[in-house]
């Protein structure tokens, strides 16, 4: 298996930088068997039976972008320097690991202002990954977080325009609670009020489960064998009810549902044994063609990049000659990609 298996042309044009609005007017994509549908995610309760169950990940983004600076006496005098980080993930020392750009410019011990309220100190640099230690912790840091922090928007999107304050309500579900990820669960991006009480009405069951999405899902495949491709770990939760509600699903003929790679990664992981158990830790588990999945039926997702990894995910789940016809026709039809993009439902 070869990364350029998982390649193809995508014009630049059909690379979203604004998600749809109102959220569930955004276009829904049906693969079934061999047939594809074109159609709206305010469509999809037509698509689902009474019984089906959908998986949320119900992870929050953190506004982990943060632009500062760096002050230091030097012989000439005092000098400062612009430094952005970007926040990976909280550590058990209590520090965070970071993206700082540019590293070079600070030294373990020195402080970066973020804000009036915010700042933290280099606490040390490790195989060239940055830890800062901050000066509030807590809900006091949440608070001065949101106020001084932007969204970590896609690469792909940030390289056409800044992260704004209506990115803090676009690049965050309606259910989020669990304040961890530095990516959003994009596929969840798509549901509203209303569209989650046609659901229900429909008959529609919803199961929340918690992965903190890491900046590691933007990370390209470099190797071409990809096998042998390392994924990046990220944290998750399924808990007790979550896994009995799974199972009551599959036990009445129900259809397990993830809204999301991220919501279908983290049930995999959880039932590994071949039924789904309640689960928690970090999972850094690779999908692809050959896999064998014990719990979903179905996925709805948005369209991913050429050569990731998320392409080989729905290439487990449909086949792979199977998503080159998808994306053909998504892409014939100018069907909007990426995190802002239009969705798909795929049903094996």
């Amino acid at each position: 298996m070869k990364l350029s298996d998982f390649d193809f042309h995508l014009p630049e044009d059909l690379i979203a930088t604004r998600p749809a609005n109102p959220r569930s007017s955004a276009r829904l994509l049906v693969a079934e068997g061999q047939a594809i549908a074109d159609a709206h995610v305010f469509d999809l309760p037509n698509w689902l039976q009474p019984g089906d169950r959908l998986v949320l990940n119900d992870t929050r983004v953190i506004p982990a972008r943060l632009n500062g600076r760096r002050h230091r006496d030097s012989a000439q005098g005092p000098v400062s320097a612009a430094i952005e980080a970007t926040l990976l993930d909280p550590q058990a020392d209590g520090t965070w690991a970071a993206l700082i750009k540019p590293l070079k410019k600070v030294k373990p011990g020195e402080d970066i202002q973020f804000s009036d309220e915010l700042s933290a100190t280099l606490d040390r640099v490790e195989d060239g990954q940055a830890y800062l230690r901050f000066n509030l912790t807590g809900e006091d840091f949440d608070a001065a977080l949101e106020r001084a922090g932007a969204m970590p928007l896609p690469p792909y999107i940030a390289a056409k325009r800044p992260a704004d304050e209506q990115d803090k309500t676009d690049y965050q579900t309606i259910w989020a609670r669990n304040s961890g990820a530095v990516a959003a669960p994009t596929a969840s991006l798509h549901f509203d009020d209303a569209l989650m009480q046609a659901l229900a009405a429909r008959g529609v069951d919803f199961t929340h489960v918690t992965l903190h999405v890491g900046a590691g899902t933007f990370l390209p495949v470099k190797v071409e064998d990809v096998t042998t491709h390392k994924m990046h770990a990220e944290w998750g939760r399924v808990s007790a009810a979550a896994a009995q509600d799974i199972r009551d699903t599959k036990a009445a003929g129900g259809r397990v549902i993830p809204v999301g790679t991220t919501a279908l990664r983290l049930i995999e992981s959880a039932s590994r044994s071949g039924r789904i158990e309640p689960w928690e830790g970090d999972t850094d588990i690779f999908i692809y063609p050959g896999f064998k999945f014990h719990v979903t039926d179905a996925l709805m997702t948005n369209f991913h990049l050429p050569k990731s990894t998320l392409l080989m995910l729905v290439s487990a789940l449909m086949g792979q000659e199977r998503m080159k016809q998808v994306y053909a026709h998504a892409i014939e039809q100018k069907y909007r990609f990426f995190s802002y993009g239009d969705s798909s439902l795929l049903i094996p």
